[in-house]
Parts: structure tokens; sequence; C-alpha cells
């Protein structure tokens, strides 16, 4: 549970939903401590470990959560935010009689390398078979999981809600952070929020960076989360001489705060479900520009996103980064989308609720 899009959506759920009622408890693949972790036991849940396929094989994983389940009979809902994986852990829930299972799709690609995708692939053709209920944040991250058949008449579209609080816009603390980047008013900030990893396209993103800069020498690209390919990109920086032009901020917890500084957030992602970071910028009410490959259930209607494709030429990209914008109150129009996290979390509790009570009575 570190700061990702998917763990602040879960923890933004898990704030406002009523924990005298219902309670969230975590089972992650990881030993060391979260970001999240000490808030997560300070709100009453609890967290639980096991490895990750990776580090203890196919049967090896079945096996762990074959006991996990069995040692904790509890539970009444599993709801899995692992994609393609929800297929085994949904199907080691069925073997101990969990009676609402829950596959939640969050990306519309699984895997980088061959044998990661067939792997996924053939993991995941269990899902329907175990799982009593599909969730997705965009239809295209559904149909990519599930088939377009589930998709279309069984599935659930959950929004990806921010809470709106936090991402208000407030010149003060633009100009906080701008002290802080050591950059003035008039300095163009370029900003990316996501994990250091190759859906993200960081490289493709330091290079458009590179050709804004020459057209644009007072400006700065900022860098937003850590990743197994971050040192990469920090490589890729110095030999286009731009580290003095580029901030690497690591995982931040007032990422609500960073991003009023920016005057653009780009996202030239490979792939993607519905990424929280574009929600959150339209809350802010600044511009995005980002790749075609990502759904276009996240343009929520204010103007403010364009999609460009990731084949077009960086003078494409260039020239839509140029096009300056004003910052715009947006969150009428969020909420009317449905894109508050009160509205997430009211939903998914009295679903939550409704199911538990409908077992309980059969």
């Amino acid at each position: 549970m570190n700061r990702g899009g998917l763990e602040t959506l879960i923890m933004n759920i898990y704030r406002n939903i009523d924990r005298s009622h219902l309670q969230f408890d975590f089972l992650v693949h990881r030993e060391e401590t979260g970001a999240f972790d000490n808030e997560i036991l300070n709100l009453g849940g609890k967290i639980h470990h096991i490895p990750y396929v990776t580090k203890i094989g196919h049967f090896g994983y079945i096996g762990a959560l074959n006991d996990f389940f069995v040692n904790h009979s509890e539970y009444q809902v599993v709801h899995s935010h692992m994609n393609a994986m929800s297929g085994l852990i949904l199907q080691s829930a069925k073997k101990q009689r969990v009676p609402i299972r829950i596959a939640h799709s969050h990306s519309a690609k699984y895997g980088n390398s061959l044998s990661e995708k067939a792997y996924k692939k053939f993991v995941s053709l269990a899902i329907p078979s175990v799982a009593t209920h599909f969730f997705s944040c965009s239809q295209l991250a559904g149909n990519s999981l599930f088939g377009k058949k589930i998709a279309s008449n069984e599935m659930v579209h959950i929004k990806n809600g921010v809470d709106l609080k936090r991402f208000a816009y407030k010149k003060e603390i633009r100009n906080k952070i701008r002290r802080e980047l050591e950059v003035n008013e008039e300095t163009y900030i370029v900003g990316h929020v996501g994990r250091f990893q190759q859906m993200k396209n960081h490289d493709f993103l330091v290079d458009v960076f590179a050709e804004f800069h020459k057209e644009n020498p007072n400006s700065v690209l900022v860098l937003v989360g850590e990743g197994i390919l971050k040192q990469k990109v920090e490589q890729k920086v110095k030999e286009l001489n731009l580290n003095k032009v580029v901030h690497f901020l690591g995982v931040r917890d007032d990422v609500h705060e960073v991003m009023q500084a920016f005057n653009v957030l780009v996202l030239p992602s490979l792939y993607e479900g519905l990424p929280v970071t574009l929600v959150e910028a339209q809350a802010i009410g600044i511009k995005c520009i980002i790749s075609d490959a990502v759904t276009m259930d996240v343009d929520l209607g204010l103007g403010l996103v364009k999609f460009i494709s990731l084949s077009d030429p960086l003078s494409n990209w260039v020239d839509e980064i140029s096009k300056k914008s004003q910052i715009i109150n947006s969150h009428e129009k969020i909420i009317q989308n449905g894109y508050d996290i009160v509205t997430t979390s009211n939903w998914l509790e009295n679903f939550y609720s409704n199911e538990i009570s409908r077992v309980n009575k059969l």
C-alpha cells in the first residue's frame, strides 16, 4: 500500500466509508512497510502479507492464497484489485466459500513481456467462473480483462473519484511549490505523476520535453514517483544535459499540492485503465495532454484534455504543450460526472451492505 493511483483511490474510499459498519483489511504482496500502513492500522484495518507469484512461483502462490483463506474464514467480501491475478485470488476465495467475490479491472493491458502476457491471460481465464461481480474503472479496462460480453452485460463501472477538497486550486499553494522548486511565476512547468515503469513511457516524455525546452528555455519538467526505471530515466536526462531543468521529486504525500504548480500535465502512456491522476488534474483545473492509448472516458467534458497519438511527430506534442491555458473551476462538472470520492464511496458502501445482507438471508 504505497502511494500509487490505485492505492490512493482505495484509501480515499476507506477514509470515507462508515467504518463502524464496514471495515477494510488488506492482503498485500510485500513484507516492507507501505506508505499507508500506519493510517490503515489507525483506522482499524489489518494488513496481511503473502509473497507474490514472481517470488514463489505459480503453485507456491496458489498454496499461499489457499492457506490464507483457510486461516481467515471471517471475510464475507473479497474485492480483488489485482487485475488478471484475480483469477487465482478469487479461485482460492471461492474454495473457502467466500460469498461475495469481486474482480476489479484497473488496466487495459496486462504484462510487458510475451511470457508475462501469456501467463496473465491464462490465469485471467478463471475469472468468469470464480467472480460473483465484475467491476471496472472504464469500458476499455473491462473489455480487456472480462471480454466484451461480460463487460457489456454484467460489469459495473466504478468511477475513480477524487477528494475534491484536497484538489481545490489555491494560488498560495501554487506559489509555495514553485518556491520549493526554485522557479518563478513565469516558468512553464510540465508535470507528470506516475510510477517509473514501461507503461508510463517516461522515455518518450523526456524526448518531448527536450524539444519543448529548446523553444521555451524558461521551462522545467517535474516528475513525481518512483519505480524500477527511474535510474534509466535519470541517466537519459543527464545525457541530454537537462539535469538542471528536470526535477525528480520521488514519492510525495502532497501530490495534491505539487500538481497545483503545473501549467500542464503530460501523460504519454502506452496503456492505462482510467488514471486517477487525470481526474485529479482536471479537479485542479489544469490542462492535460495524453496519449490516445488512454481511454476517452477520462475526458470529463471540461475542455482540459487533449489526446495525441504516440505515432505523431514530437512537434505535435510540443505545439500542444506550448498552448497556454487558464486554470478553471471544474468541481461542479466533476460532481455531475460522478467523480467525487464521496459519491464513489457511498455507492460502494451501499453495495457491500446490500450484498452482505442478501447472502446472510440465504
